[in-house]
């Protein structure tokens, strides 16, 4: 693979936060082929999401999103709205940024009250597993017919989204990871070995309330001590000085970058962010304790009332058309979802971005009538750590 270093988009570095109910991402077994119903993809699915002979194509799309998709120095919404209308004459995407993200729509459907978008990008599977505590199995969004998106063979196994109502597909993927100073500290072989003196007052961790990397290191280490064990982890992480902000970005840019500590929760993509900026690169490296980093796909879906249906479905295929897949990896500075033949990126990319031995990952079924226990038990003791 190839990535492009010049014209990132700078903001898209500082990664969104979840405002509201918690979860966490997760990518695991088969994506459901079944309707609500249960009927198979062979029987009575909906009409509405048959292939028209003559699909329209033509109107205005609206496409929900979070911030950094669509603002900063050169993000890529922008250039993913001048394809996509170049390629339909006829349409016209709008951008739409929520303050409240999913959470806003989650409301508004509760209320019975119209949606005005059509699709959302930046889907995770805990957004799935809150959208379904909190509206019901298969709520907010339809399930797909994946025979009208002729690319999503294109998706690489490993990210399949795991959701039981195929509601979504991945788009891009990133791996959370420990992003470490060569000059200050190792890199640590085992998650074990953060409770060491060595890593004493080294790591800089995020708010699992209310952040996605500092939620899915969270679920990393449940992974790997389980139900009854992942709070006597946290608290050896505790002893040893682990310090807990609110997101991402005070950890890395408040804190990390000012060299406060020498060890932060963040993205194996970090290498090339830093790469391109001329960063030192000792402060730059990546480290996968076990082999292991935490797997995080975002993915599309579409409104169960989307106006714009047949549009909806030409812009999920056009979202993993090679020369799309390669714009959301390199402005977004993440791995694209689709499998290596399918995409063009630089060698930069090959260089720099580092995909862990193993993925770990929490899938939907084992966060149901789970999530929100984990998270607050673990909040009770550590949230202001």
């Amino acid at each position: 693979m190839a990535f492009k270093t010049t014209g990132y988009n700078h903001r898209v570095m500082k990664r969104r936060t979840f405002i509201g109910a918690v979860g966490t991402s997760g990518v695991a077994g088969v994506a459901g082929c079944l309707t609500r119903d249960g009927k198979d993809d062979a029987g009575e699915r909906g009409d509405g999401d048959r292939e028209p002979e003559d699909p329209d194509l033509q109107g205005e799309l609206t496409v929900a999103s979070y911030t950094s998709m669509v603002d900063g120095d050169n993000p890529a919404g922008t250039w993913l709205k001048d394809a996509f209308e170049a390629e339909y004459p006829d349409a016209t995407l709008t951008w739409t940024v929520p303050s409240q993200g999913l959470n806003h729509y989650i409301s508004r459907e509760q209320q019975g009250a119209s949606l005005d978008a059509d699709l959302y990008l930046g889907l995770n599977v805990d957004d799935l597993v809150r959208i379904d505590d909190t509206l019901g199995e298969g709520g907010l969004f339809r399930e797909l017919n994946v025979d009208r998106i002729d690319r999503s063979d294109r998706i690489r196994d490993s990210l399949d989204m795991a959701d039981p109502h195929g509601r979504v597909l991945a788009y891009d993927t990133g791996y959370i990871s420990l992003v470490y100073d060569e000059t200050v500290v190792d890199a640590p072989e085992t998650l074990d070995d953060l409770t060491e003196p060595a890593y004493g007052d080294a790591l800089l961790a995020q708010n699992a309330q209310s952040s996605d990397p500092g939620r899915a290191f969270l679920l990393w280490t449940i992974d790997a001590y389980g139900e009854d064990g992942y709070l006597d982890y946290w608290r050896a992480l505790g002893d040893n000085g682990i310090r807990i902000l609110d997101d991402w970005t005070e950890s890395y840019y408040g804190s990390y970058m000012n060299e406060n500590r020498p060890m932060v929760v963040s993205y194996s993509t970090d290498q090339v962010y830093a790469s391109a900026e001329g960063y030192d690169m000792s402060r730059h490296q990546v480290a996968f304790p076990d082999d292991q980093g935490y797997a995080n796909p975002e993915g599309m879906g579409i409104f169960e009332n989307a106006a714009e249906l047949d549009l909806a479905y030409a812009f999920l295929d056009f979202a993993l058309s090679s020369e799309a897949q390669g714009v959301i990896a390199q402005r977004n500075v993440q791995f694209p979802a689709v499998t290596s033949e399918n995409v063009d990126l630089d060698e930069e990319f090959d260089r720099y971005a580092h995909e862990p031995p193993e993925a770990v990952t929490v899938g939907y079924e084992t966060l149901r009538g789970k999530l929100d226990g984990w998270v607050e038990d673990w909040a009770r003791e550590f949230a202001s750590q």
